[in-house]
């Protein structure tokens, strides 16, 4: 069986797709703080762009502030820049080292916007499902010219495809779902 008729391996890359959908998903914020908050954040640091996290530590004192501790003091107003600019709407207070980040009540505007930005996400791993989809399906169809398998076998075989695509895009959906009532909840 060739690499493109491979279930498992089609399995796999559809799982990968629902993995990087689940960590886009726990960067939004809801009503309680979270250090993947700030994962998409990166520092221009020493002459590249890294994550916040490899130059600095988060964690949670209490339900509504974040705390960072940068490691490098030069490094202080790099990540205070960084987190003003990332368009999460948070504004960090420098403290020292640190970096004391409140995180203000979520107006009704501010949840539909991530609710937005969640169902983007959600398109974006469907995106990549369809694609593996499609992998698999072209791989089917190749084999079967091939004569490497036959017709009924293919048919076969894109029937399980199918439904292993339908599955996965019902858990990204499910898991939408249970984000956008996350988000909505007051």
């Amino acid at each position: 069986m060739s690499d493109a008729t491979d279930l498992k391996e089609l399995k796999r890359r559809m799982d990968g797709a629902i993995s990087a959908f689940k960590n886009d998903i726990s960067s939004l914020r809801t009503g309680r703080a979270s250090p993947n908050i700030l994962d998409p954040v990166t520092v221009d640091a020493y002459g590249s762009r890294m994550p916040l996290n490899q130059v600095a530590n988060i964690t949670v004192p209490e339900s509504r502030m974040l705390a960072v501790s940068v490691w490098d003091k030069s490094m202080v107003g790099a990540v205070e820049r960084a987190i003003r600019e990332s368009n999460l709407g948070l504004n960090p207070i420098i403290d020292g080292q640190n970096l004391r980040i409140p995180l203000p009540e979520l107006n009704e505007e501010r949840r539909r916007s991530l609710v937005k930005v969640a169902h983007d996400y959600a398109e974006k791993a469907k995106v990549a499902v369809r694609h593996v989809r499609r992998d698999g399906m072209d791989g089917l169809k190749k084999a079967e010219k091939d004569s490497v398998i036959g017709q009924d076998e293919s048919r076969s075989l894109s029937e399980r495809v199918q439904k292993m695509t339908d599955e996965t895009i019902s858990e990204v959906d499910r898991l939408l779902a249970e984000k956008e009532k996350e988000i909505m909840q007051v």
